[in-house]
């Protein structure tokens, strides 16, 4: 990292306008003076931070030198101490470049780029307790990342946050995409379209399209040891604030000084295609990888005894309708054995599902079989057909009754050759149970600082047994997975499961899903419900396709094939797409989309030259064109096509019509990609020997 001396200067698309000496007379000014600034690699994106006359600090953010984000504060609010805020200098800059490249041991990119300038303000207070802080700016060409730094001081040793004065204040109106925070079934609703305006108090991500056609999430990156954060209308025209997620205590974060908070991320793009690429930027914001060796961690598609009892027809608790028996079980196992998926999800095979486990987990022992789940026999039978089983702990909330097991639920999970472990945390938003070692009972959000560190105690315990983590009710994905390969994926939205019950999620749902919550990483989205059919024999509004179409749309490393055998049996022209899809990508292009209308998907297998796409709709019947420039040059395909068939719509009867045709086709060959209403088409593009020639 480079000083800069005490005069303005430009250096790698860095300035800094002013020495520190010269802000007393800069504060005293009216209006806001930029006391530094910074531009991205392609200096399309700019940052100017600025001090106003009563020195409160406050950043904007500019693309191709139009305003994105107003002038925007900076600052804390304290349980104990007063906000920082006014009375602020500019008391030191520093500025870095960094153009690395990365690899990832799974996900949507084999490698990952990461060129961004950087420029570091610290700011001090010129009167009272004289504190200081530094804000950091990461600037890529297609976003901005920003963090606080609260290091050690003598005012300042133990920090009790109130909240943040962060802002992210638009300049000008648009279309957002969001769902609200603060309800009682945490992260899962549905994303609302309103006026940008017309935002509530909305968790991240958020997704906003604004009246020039600019395309920007808001989000964050790294959050360790911290709450989560939402965002708050402020008292100005389309201007957010960061909201803090309360603790069970005062402050919503409490820790020593000597950190930084985690980065509030901006990505930005022309499209919705280019916000996924944007995205990235949260990958880059997070530390490598602190686990060393992680080839123990397999993605994978899986089969598992759940589907029967989210429709009702098998329980988790035992008695007659019990479904994690060794028998249902076994017969789990011959199907993925048979149709290329090497995983067996079990839910309800442990002691303490038999009483009123919502919101009340005190009951599960995470090493205890009922009896009528044989493990060793299982674990035996499942290793002779060359599958796995992957485990699931349910909390139904209670936390700290979990921690209290971590050791021995993963090492049994290592006894029992499972690699893999779904958690779950069935309770209201606010009711996750704390128990201190005093004996004290605490209620907690599930995205305040205490529950934040629990999820990634749990990931890290999970670590030292080569145990990976499908998180369910979980904190929101903010780029983790780099830092710990081992947190594989989560929920933590409406999936597969809603399909099942009487608020179905709607057909622009997944289209929705791509460029808003799948910008903060992947999501076990459990798709695959070939049947359509749900509870009391309800409808499934999609078609047949789009449910193939969801392996490549919704990413994950773990991916369910979430129906019953039966079912796949009785629609057996799915299984073909569902076998050779695989769930670890070397390349992914978004070929087209618009939020919540349509997408279409185009991944690259990481262990062939295949190639796969996946396009969705809304309910309209829509028709796009393709270019398959994705292709290698000179070498020609076998495309097997899944498309809706005649006539298929997803409010009728022929909502299993599917049409299956193969066809040659090679780079720059243009597709029509037809889609019904609530429909999809998934494409295998089978690669041949590059010698061999279209006739």
């Amino acid at each position: 990292m480079r000083l800069l001396a005490p005069l303005a200067l430009t250096l790698s698309g860095l300035t800094i306008a002013a020495p520190a000496a010269a802000q007393d007379n800069l504060s005293n000014k009216a209006t806001a003076n930029v006391v530094a600034k910074a531009a991205s690699p392609n200096g399309r994106i700019t940052v100017t931070v600025s001090l106003d006359g009563e020195g409160r600090a406050s950043y904007a953010v500019q693309r191709d030198g139009k305003p994105l984000l107003n002038d925007s504060r900076l600052g804390f609010l304290f349980t104990d101490a007063p906000k920082i805020d006014r009375a602020m200098t500019l008391a030191g800059t520093a500025t870095d470049t960094v153009d690395t490249t990365w690899r990832q041991p799974w996900g949507e990119w084999a490698t990952i780029r990461d060129h961004h300038n950087e420029l570091t303000v610290r700011l001090r207070e010129a009167k009272n307790l004289r504190r200081e802080i530094g804000v950091t700016f990461r600037l890529f060409d297609d976003g901005v990342g920003f963090r606080y730094t609260l290091p050690q001081q003598p005012n300042m040793r133990r920090v009790n946050i109130a909240g943040e004065l962060t802002e992210f204040a638009f300049a000008e109106g648009g279309t957002a995409w969001w769902k609200p925070a603060y309800l009682w079934n945490r992260e899962e609703y549905l994303y609302k379209k309103t006026p940008l305006d017309g935002v509530g108090t909305a968790q991240t991500v958020m997704t906003v399209k604004l009246d020039s056609g600019t395309h920007v999430a808001i989000h964050e990156a790294a959050l360790i040891d911290y709450a989560g954060m939402n965002l708050r209308r402020s008292d100005r025209p389309n201007a957010f604030i960061a909201d803090l997620t309360p603790g069970s205590g005062a402050p919503s974060v409490s820790r020593d000084a000597g950190f930084s908070t985690p980065w509030r991320t901006i990505a930005i793009a022309d499209d919705a295609p280019g916000l996924y690429y944007a995205s990235r930027i949260g990958l880059n914001l997070n530390e490598p990888n602190k686990l060393g060796d992680v080839s123990w961690v397999k993605p994978g598609k899986f089969a598992g005894v759940w589907w029967n009892m989210i429709t009702g027809h098998w329980t988790w608790a035992r008695g007659p309708k019990h479904g994690a028996t060794t028998a249902n079980v076994k017969r789990y196992i011959d199907f993925a054995a048979a149709n290329n998926i090497p995983g067996v999800l079990v839910e309800g095979w442990n002691v303490g599902w038999d009483g009123d486990w919502f919101g009340n987990g005190k009951d599960m022992q995470f090493d205890q079989p009922t009896e009528d789940f044989d493990a060793a026999e299982l674990q035996r039978y499942a290793a002779a057909k060359g599958v796995y089983l992957i485990g699931h702990n349910e909390t139904g909330g209670s936390a700290s009754h979990y921690d209290g097991q971590l050791e021995r639920a993963f090492a049994y999970a290592q006894a029992h050759g499972i690699p893999a472990v779904k958690t779950g945390y069935v309770t209201d938003a606010g009711e996750a149970e704390r128990i201190d070692p005093d004996g004290s009972q605490h209620r907690e959000w599930h995205e305040g600082q205490w529950m934040v560190n629990h999820y990634l105690r749990v990931v890290t315990t999970a670590a030292k047994y080569k145990v990976s983590i499908d998180t369910h009710e979980p904190v929101k994905d903010t780029g983790l997975r780099r830092t710990y390969p081992n947190w594989i994926s989560r929920e933590g939205g409406r999936g597969m499961e809603y399909m099942s019950w009487e608020a179905k999620n709607p057909p622009e749902h997944e289209a929705n899903l791509v460029f808003t919550q799948l910008l903060g990483g992947p999501m076990d989205f459990t798709p695959g419900i070939v049947s359509l059919k749900g509870s009391n024999d309800s409808d499934i509004p999609s078609t047949l396709a789009k449910q193939l179409a969801n392996y490549v749309v919704i990413y994950s490393p773990v991916v369910m094939v979430a129906d019953t055998p039966e079912a796949y049996a009785r629609y057996p022209e799915t299984l073909p797409f569902i076998r050779a899809v695989p769930t670890d990508w070397s390349d992914t292009r978004i070929l087209n989309g618009e939020v919540g209308d349509y997408v279409t998907v185009a991944r690259k297998a990481k262990a062939s030259d295949d190639w796969f796409l996946g396009a969705v709709g809304d309910e309209q019947a829509r028709s796009t064109t393709v270019t398959l420039d994705f292709l290698d040059q000179g070498r020609t395909y076998t495309a097997a096509i899944f498309r809706d068939g005649p006539g298929a719509d997803f409010r009728t009867k022929s909502r299993h019509s599917m049409t299956v045709e193969r066809r040659e086709v090679r780079k720059g060959d243009r597709l029509r990609i037809e889609l019904a209403p609530g429909g999809g088409q998934a494409i295998h593009f089978i690669a041949s020997d590059p010698a061999k020639r279209r006739r």
